[in-house]
């Protein structure tokens, strides 16, 4: 097998690299001496390069000269071109060397440059890209900006050689005019910076929720799935604010529009059919044409919403896409000691695309012919290429395999099974995966960022979880392992790893994601380690990063390097927001310990956004899906060592924004805090329901009528063993004619808690929902389902059995259960 692990050539190892002189001699320039891939990429090239650093800029002043700032990242296409047209040019290093400071910046190592930075470029001009490319003063703030240049004038538009002697002339030349264009920008910059430059009116509260979902409507594409037109990226923040609405509304439209999606990408060329995963984005609306780079991220995030593809509708094949995705993530990104590599380049051999595209005639000699016929007719192999190059049009002669209908339907056009097929095509796939393998591999960025694992351990730990798999479990357990043993010094994280150092100070988006992954784990395991490292993560937000004048979170920490401005960046964009994820780490911590201050801080994080969330909610879903889930849980969560458990839509100390009067009322009361495995814990629900006002009893004689019933969610410690419904009261209403079964006033439910006999000890959440439906004598209300959760302590050595504890709940002979 080819070697995927490269860097590229002529790289000294780490121990050779450390005895060049500090300028890396004849044949480097300084950047020989960096960890970054990126970076490392650029270390042959003539341009005298600087690292970020202080060094760079007082160069800058000693000599009055610009900054040429580059950003990128190893794995972009267009950063590849513009390196070997320009970078590598001797003529053009020339003339950067005389005129300029030239710094180079990996954006995903340091995201808080490339997010200032990026931020003037669209400032400046109208749109962004990468690789990034801002002139700078040497106090850092930009004057002129740009994305890739093509190195000659070419079309009447100039070229990157022109465009640098004519800005270090009008540097020269102009400086007040440079003084104060960049003046200008700085001042827009820090507004843009606050994430608060938008005016809010109101609160925050359900009805930005459903603005949402009307925006997702109105932009959904019913013929070919997604949001939009081209080209089109994975819609990770829609499909996970529609996938938690579906849980609680079962809004049919909303999940089709998630399902058409994803049956849509898994068709297309952005998914690697031979090898598992999914490349960035497509280029047409098709989702056909991909640029080809592999994604932590992105595949961290679609893993994610093929398996609530699979929660939601059980169709296998959203199983199996899920499992093909961690397959090639545990097969060709995972570092051996347990993190997860950052990504997979579009490029090998100079050339976009070409290890993952296959010729007809390579097909037919490594299936042999009638195995080949089929499989070119399921993926659209065809003679002459099956697609267009992005910049000419014209046919290549490559495929770029994909499918046109489902296996289900290519099966009944070949007359075969679906199961015969299937059997054909794996063989298949295996073959040319091994093929490929043989292949000059695209280079592998090795970096482990603590934040994109952060999304790929919560991905494996909900997969772990709902697909029962135990390897997905145990994976994320390792990652986690390794990032809070290896990327964590003196408490606080650092965000990159590569070859046995870690460094740089971590970002809002590192802590958040890695808490909410820990999350995800403590809810798989029960193993209150990842909780307690989750709160202590959470704890170190908010001593260093948190706005105590205006709410919401800095991306960079209160004693992080000074830079142009300090950002609250609140937009998703191919990753989730960290404001956004730190909302939802927020409540779910309020919920697993019952520290209601937590939800102060959630709520301080929608107030600091509520103008961005009225103005555009499709741009900050993440927050939008925090929001949901604090509306949910607000009227459930209390103390996690009370007995009972209260949720009222006008919880008392429940922000009158959210307070929402309800017919019926809800409260849990159980028999003991501490049970040893194998014991049982009483459990009463009261219901309260409103003069006027009932609901339907657990066995209502119309089969049309929602019954009134009790669930335990998943639990891997507990279940639910027996529930005991009061029999219903009759009512006759005018509006019908045989007589209701209902309950009404106060109302009993009671239920007995078995615990395993193997569970470990710990603390679960018991999370219950009970669903009923509240009728007046003239109407009903849509049916509902309250949310209650409550913590038992497993505790080996309490007592085990019911005995004489069984007097404490004896259904409907007492008003109160006796506590």
């Amino acid at each position: 097998m080819a070697d995927k692990k490269t860097m590229q050539t002529g790289i000294p190892s780490p121990e050779k690299r450390a005895k060049l002189p500090p300028d890396g001699g004849s044949e480097f320039n300084r950047l020989i001496h960096e960890k970054s891939p990126y970076l490392l990429q650029h270390a042959h090239n003539p341009v005298d390069w600087y690292p970020w650093g202080k060094e760079a800029f007082v160069r800058a002043e000693r000599e009055n000269k610009p900054i040429f700032l580059s950003v990128g990242y190893s794995t972009c296409h267009w950063c590849h071109v513009m390196e070997r047209e320009s970078f590598e040019s001797e003529e053009i290093a020339d003339v950067l060397n005389k005129h300029y400071v030239s710094v180079k910046v990996d954006r995903e190592e340091r995201p808080d440059i490339d997010e200032i930075y990026m931020n003037a470029t669209q400032l400046i001009a109208g749109r962004g890209g990468w690789p990034n490319s801002v002139w700078l003063l040497p106090d850092g703030r930009p004057w002129y900006a740009g994305t890739y240049f093509p190195p000659d004038d070419m079309h009447g538009r100039p070229g990157f050689r022109t465009v640098l002697l004519r800005l270090a002339e009008f540097w020269h030349m102009k400086r007040p005019d440079v003084e104060a264009q960049a003046n200008q920008l700085a001042d827009v910059m820090k507004r843009i910076s606050s994430g608060q430059h938008v005016e809010a009116t109101g609160e925050p509260k359900r009805t930005l929720v459903e603005q949402a979902f009307r925006e997702l409507r109105n932009s959904f594409d019913e013929r070919l799935g997604g949001f939009g037109d081209a080209p089109k990226f994975p819609p990770h923040g829609s499909l996970g604010l529609i996938f938690h609405h579906y849980q609680k509304s079962r809004d049919e439209d909303l999940l089709n529009m998630a399902t058409r999606t994803l049956d849509a990408m898994a068709l297309g060329g952005i998914r690697d059919h031979v090898g598992g995963g999914f490349h960035r984005y497509s280029t047409d609306a098709q989702w056909l044409l991909p640029h080809f780079e592999k994604m932590l991220y992105d595949n961290a995030q679609l893993s994610r919403a093929y398996t609530n593809g699979y929660l939601a509708t059980k169709n296998e094949h959203y199983r199996e896409i899920a499992e093909e995705i961690f397959d090639w993530m545990l097969r060709e990104m995972l570092d051996k000691d347990g993190g997860f590599h950052s990504a997979l380049d579009a490029d090998s051999e100079g050339e976009e695309g070409k290890f993952y595209v296959w010729r007809r005639d390579e097909v037919v000699a490594i299936l042999g012919p009638e195995d080949a016929e089929l499989f070119c007719r399921a993926y659209n192999i065809e003679e002459e290429g099956n697609f267009h190059d992005e910049s000419t049009g014209a046919r290549t002669g490559a495929n770029i395999p994909h499918l046109r209908k489902a296996l289900a339907e290519i099966a009944q056009d070949e007359s075969l099974s679906p199961e015969d097929l299937r059997t054909h095509l794996d063989r298949d796939r295996r073959k040319l995966l091994e093929h490929r393998s043989r292949r000059i591999w695209p280079h592998l960025d090795d970096k482990v960022l603590a934040s994109w694992n952060g999304l790929m351990i919560a991905s494996l730990a909900y997969a772990g979880r709902n697909l029962k798999e135990a390897r997905y479990t145990s994976a994320a357990e390792k990652a986690a392992t390794f990032i809070l043993t290896k990327m964590r010094k003196d408490g606080r994280l650092l965000r990159s790893y590569r070859e046995g150092t870690a460094k740089l100070a971590a970002y809002l988006d590192d802590y958040a994601f890695l808490a909410d992954g820990l999350l995800e784990l403590y809810e798989t395991t029960q193993n209150k380690r990842w909780l307690d490292e989750a709160e202590a993560l959470v704890g170190v937000l908010l001593k260093h990063y948190y706005d105590k004048s205006d709410g919401g979170f800095f991306f960079t920490a209160d004693d992080h390097e000074s830079l142009l401005t300090r950002s609250k960046d609140p937009y998703d964009k191919a990753i989730p927001s960290g404001n956004g994820t730190a909302a939802r780490v927020l409540v779910r911590l309020a919920c697993h310990t019952g520290n209601r201050d937590y939800l102060k801080f959630a709520e301080s994080i929608f107030r600091a956004f509520l103008g961005l969330m009225q103005r555009g909610p499709r741009a900050v879903e993440s927050m939008i899906l925090a929001l949901d889930m604090y509306l949910d849980e607000l009227p459930s969560l209390t103390s996690a060592e009370a007995r009972r458990v209260k949720t009222s839509e006008a919880a008392e100390d429940k922000p009158d924004t959210f307070a929402r009067k309800k017919p019926v009322s809800a409260e849990a009361f159980v028999s003991r805090l501490f049970v040893a495995p194998g014991g049982t814990v009483n459990l009463g629900i009261k219901l309260a329901i409103d003069g006027g006002w009932h609901i339907n009893s657990n066995a209502p004689p119309q089969n049309h009528l929602a019954p009134t019933s009790l669930e335990l969610k998943e639990c891997p410690s507990v279940r639910l063993d027996k529930v005991v419904y009061p029999p219903g009261k009759n009512l006759t209403i005018a509006s019908n004619a045989e007589p209701l079964s209902v309950y009404d006033g106060e109302t009993w439910l009671f239920a007995s808690l078995k615990v395993k006999k193997n569970a470990s000890e710990g603390k679960p959440r018991l999370d219950f929902e009970i669903h009923f439906q509240a009728c007046d004598d003239r109407s009903c209300l849509s049916p509902e389902t309250v949310k209650l959760s409550l913590f038992v302590e497993i505790r080996k050595g309490a007592i085990a059995g019911e005995g004489r504890h069984r007097r404490i709940f004896e259904p409907f002979k007492h008003k109160k259960p006796r506590a």
